[in-house]
Parts: C-alpha cells; structure tokens; sequence
C-alpha cells in the first residue's frame, strides 16, 4: 500500500511539473533569436511593388515617415489608426522596430503594421541588428539596401548601421549606391535618400562621411534626406549644400512627419496623434 501511495505521489509531482511546462511555455519566448518564423517575407519587395504600381503616373506624392517603433506596441498601433485617417500612398518606417532583435519582436510589429491601408516598407535600424535580428530581418523584409519609384521619385533606402558590423563590412556601401546611379535611369526625375542613422550620429561610420554626401549628390535632383535612431524631430542641412536630412521622432513621443511632394517642390507636417 505505501508502495502504491509513493507511485502515485511520483505521478503527481510529475503532472504538476508537466502543467508548469506548459504555463511557463505561455509566458516566456524559449527561443527568442529562433530564425524560423511564420507569416510573409520579403515584405519591402511585395510592397514596393505595390508603391510603384499605385503611384505610377502621379504628379503628387503623398507619404509617412516614421521610425524607432521598437517596444512601443500601443503607439504604433495608434499611428496605425491616425495613419489610416489621412489619403497617404505609403509609409516609410526607418528602422529599428524592435529592441533586441528578438524574433517575436518583428512579428508583432509586423502584424501591427499590416493593419495599414497603404503599403510599408522598413528599413534596417541598429536594434534590429542584435541578436540573429539580421537574419531575421531579410527573411522578412528582405535586403537591408534596397530602392523603389513612386510617381517620378526614387527612393534609396540604405543601411547606415555602422557600428553594429563593426565596419567588417561598407556601410554604407558606396558600391550599392553607385549600381543605383546605373539603374532605373529614365524612369524618375527626382530622389529622396532614406537611411536610419544619419551622418554625423554615432552609429554612421563618419570616417567616410564627405565621400556619402558626394554620392549622395551624384543623384538626380535629390529632394531631401530622411533618418530616424536619434528619438527627436529635427531637420538640418548638415552639409550646407540645400540638402535637409529630416529625422522622425519615436513612437513614444506619438508623431511622424507627413511629405507631400509636388511636381515643383515638397512640404511636410508633424502629425501628432
């Protein structure tokens, strides 16, 4: 009889600590930098596909550029919803839509921003970096440099993320923006140089600072300049050449910048929601 009390106490004790398995499982991510993941990819691609074919022909432009949306999931889910108030064609996120490169992290900000009526695309911020978040972040989104043309404006999204590489690689790569100057020519008249961390800022590899700004000056009638990383809403013409780079504020300080480019010229407004 004591021999079948202890088995079934045995029993017990191994159900209890089945249950807690399986609580535990519910609460705490067992594989946060885990690359295999669920859900759409290469989503700059599809999305940029999409730009080109709603903008084709238009002589105004109308976008959102926003950026360091990272753990700030009822912000985002707020601009979502004023986003979607207002006749916009896209949306720009300029990276670093998570804090630690954890993969449920993208997930969740992915799924967000999928309930935008217009198409995203999201550049590579330095957050998004740790960890496996690179790989996770191309599987996704796809490569971290990459352009698109909406109406006669190309835009030329770049990882500016230096110091995550280490500078073991060229960011940004000069030799991505030069096979940009070769493609798509006849195809847009003007450009806009997307990036997340903007020259000068810690994270740019500042040593090649004045060969950047002579790229970027190689395109055609570039308009402006958008960042993100530095948390705060500012503009400046950091190298005094009629260039501005726009920088977004967070999603905790609850605004973006909305462009309108026209055919002769642009204006922006900070939505605050």
């Amino acid at each position: 009889m004591a021999k079948r009390s202890k088995n079934v106490c045995h029993l017990l004790a191994l159900g209890m600590m089945a249950l807690l398995w399986a609580s535990c499982n519910d609460v705490f991510d067992i594989h946060p930098y885990d690359v295999d993941f669920g859900g759409e990819t290469d989503i700059n691609k599809h999305n940029s596909d999409s730009i080109r074919s709603k903008c084709r022909n238009k002589d105004t432009l109308r976008f959102v550029v926003t950026g360091d949306t990272q753990g700030w999931y009822d912000e985002l889910r707020a601009l979502v919803k004023d986003v979607n108030k207002h006749n916009v064609d896209f949306v720009i996120h300029g990276g670093d839509v998570t804090n630690y490169g954890a993969t449920h992290e993208f997930e969740r900000q992915r799924k967000i921003l999928d309930g935008l009526k217009v198409p995203y695309v999201v550049l590579i911020g330095n957050h998004d970096c740790l960890g496996t978040g690179i790989e996770v972040y191309k599987k996704m989104f796809g490569d971290t440099n990459f352009s698109f043309i909406a109406g006669n404006v190309k835009f030329v999204c770049l990882n500016t993320n230096a110091l995550e590489y280490d500078y073991s690689e060229p960011i940004p790569d000069f030799d991505y923006m030069e096979t940009e100057l070769d493609k798509d020519i006849g195809e847009y008249e003007r450009t806009v140089i997307c990036m997340h961390a903007p020259p000068f800022n810690e994270q740019f590899n500042n040593n090649v600072v004045k060969a950047f700004n002579h790229y970027v000056c190689l395109f055609p009638n570039v308009l402006f300049c958008t960042a993100a990383h530095v948390h705060r809403f500012e503009y400046n013409d950091l190298f005094s050449n009629g260039i501005y780079y726009f920088c977004c504020d967070s999603a905790n300080h609850r605004s973006y910048i909305l462009f309108t480019v026209t055919p002769d010229s642009y204006s922006y407004e900070l939505v605050e929601y």
